[in-house]
């Protein structure tokens, strides 16, 4: 029972984090001059929200690094169900960005090579923001995401209409952050188009591993001072659900 959970809340996880990065940045490289920033964040929004009630009960939809490490650090998982989810989600980000990889070459004259819907700071920001601003923007945009997560979820599954709020926090953070650092708010959105996209997108991606990381372990604190545990059984680490206690 508890290979067949595992392998349930791996695969909802790598399949959510495919899903969110081919719509996602799929509506920035091949939509964006149609769209928009507003047409982009929504995608980015719309496209969680769908994943959140696809993948909610399953595995929590977390599809974020820095979610599951902030749901880590609040004591909802344990580092061996972290560290599969984590393999899980860049696993799915490179997967679904080579699906995009490869229908982007499919248009004429469309270029893939430093951009591709990558995240960064400096020449590479829309509004040139340097790299403290870029790190700071990253860190706190990530902390409002994982902060609704952790307020959303019940243990690890999201809890009634909970998709909603957290679809409509990454839609908001998206349209402040494209113009700043394209916005990233999770490692692996980033780490999935810079492998294809090289050169400084791949040389500056450690600060949208960095930022987002801190992000998710300051949201966790915060949430630990604004909801504190009702009972002793919370501070247990939890499971996914159906695993054994």
């Amino acid at each position: 029972m508890q290979t067949e959970t595992e392998l349930q809340t791996t695969a909802a996880e790598f399949l959510g984090t495919l899903v969110l990065v081919f719509f996602g940045v799929g509506a920035t490289v091949l939509s964006g001059e149609y769209i928009g920033t507003l047409g982009i964040a929504l995608t980015f929004g719309f496209t969680l929200l769908a994943v959140a009630y696809l993948f909610g009960p399953v595995s929590g939809a977390h599809v974020n690094p820095a979610v599951t490490l902030g749901m880590l650090a609040a004591k909802r998982l344990d580092v061996h169900t972290a560290v599969k989810y984590w393999i899980a989600q860049l696993a799915g980000a490179i997967a679904g960005a080579a699906l995009l990889f490869l229908l982007a070459k499919q248009v004429p004259g469309l270029k893939t090579s430093e951009s591709f819907g990558t995240n960064g700071f400096g020449d590479r920001s829309a509004v040139q923001i340097n790299l403290g601003g870029a790190f700071l923007a990253e860190l706190l945009m990530t902390a409002l995401l994982v902060y609704v997560y952790l307020c959303m979820t019940h243990r690890i599954a999201i809890a009634g209409f909970g998709g909603i709020p957290i679809g409509l926090t990454l839609a908001v953070v998206s349209l402040v952050g494209i113009p700043l650092t394209g916005a990233s708010v999770n490692p692996a959105r980033s780490l999935g188009p810079a492998i294809f996209a090289g050169g400084a997108a791949l040389t500056q991606f450690w600060l949208f591993l960095v930022a987002p990381l801190v992000g998710g372990l300051l949201a966790a604190a915060v949430h630990r001072v604004t909801h504190p545990p009702a009972g002793a059984d919370l501070h247990r680490n939890l499971q996914p659900s159906g695993s054994p206690r």
